[in-house]
């Protein structure tokens, strides 16, 4: 009887390993000799765009897969908000004040993994874009609970190294901010927004036109400050202008602490 599980082929991995054997030559130094997918510089030439954009849509997708997660809770936030240790080098006296959103969303995080790890820990999992600042505080909360969390990081000239806090098998690097975008929303139960700069709007945006459009079903949508919010947008304007509804004002909440997110989350009715 024939073994359906025996690879009648070499893997591609022990190809790699055959070819560091082959005989140092003219030819086998030619970059035209590399195995395609062993070869850098060839896959990261301009035509292989769409090839690229599809590893980083997988690669991160199966890992997640294999490791069980089923679900994820989304902190976005500024990189550049301390903790309220650290508010003295803010460097200014708004970041100062907005530290107190570092200890919320470290304790809406720690919250939500505790709650998860009594259900197994796959379910509603934190996930942050890797980096500083809020970022941190939702893998150090869930670090706090005894939990993993993800990190999304992207390749930036500055703030993009991983935090100490994100679950190491669980740290992601991207190129593409879409594809990126992508992986925030594909599992997620409910997305909580944290003061920010132009990237946090960018994932608020776009997360709001997602559900708006229903290309993405609706989810608890968390605004953590009300003031800042209010302050930086006028959401009342863009209704009464008619450019989104008065009902698009219901797509969101504002919370100030992590008791009140997670109070929301719970009477969620759908």
């Amino acid at each position: 009887m024939n073994d359906l599980g025996r690879r009648i082929f070499p893997n591609a991995q022990q190809d790699i390993e055959t070819c560091r054997e082959t005989p140092d030559t003219p030819q086998t130094r030619s970059p035209a000799y590399k195995l395609a997918f062993a070869d850098d510089a060839f896959l990261c030439r301009d035509e292989m765009r769409a090839v690229r954009l599809q590893l980083e849509l997988m690669k991160p997708d199966l890992l997640m897969n294999e490791a069980g997660i089923e679900s994820t809770v989304v902190l976005f936030g500024g990189a550049r908000i301390p903790e309220a240790a650290k508010r003295d080098t803010a460097r200014t006296q708004t970041l100062a004040d907005l530290s107190k959103y570092y200890e919320e969303a470290r304790e809406f995080a720690r919250l939500m993994t505790e709650r998860s790890m009594a259900d197994g820990g796959l379910k509603n999992v934190i996930v942050t874009g890797g980096g500083p600042g809020v970022m941190e505080a939702g893998n150090r909360g869930a670090a706090d609970a005894g939990g993993k969390s993800i990190g999304l990081n992207i390749v930036l000239p500055h703030e993009q190294a991983p935090n100490a806090f994100v679950t190491p098998e669980l740290c992601f690097n991207f190129h593409y901010f879409g594809i990126r975008k992508m992986h925030f929303l594909l599992r997620a139960n409910a997305i909580t927004v944290f003061p920010g700069g132009f990237g946090t709007m960018d994932e608020l945006f776009e997360a709001l036109t997602l559900i708006q459009t229903d290309r993405m079903k609706p989810v608890p949508f968390l605004l953590f400050g009300r003031e800042f919010w209010e302050k930086i947008i006028n959401w009342e304007a863009l209704a009464d202008a008619g450019t989104i509804s008065p009902d698009d004002l219901d797509l969101f909440h504002f919370v100030e602490t992590a008791a009140e997110a997670m109070e929301i989350i719970d009477n969620w009715p759908g």
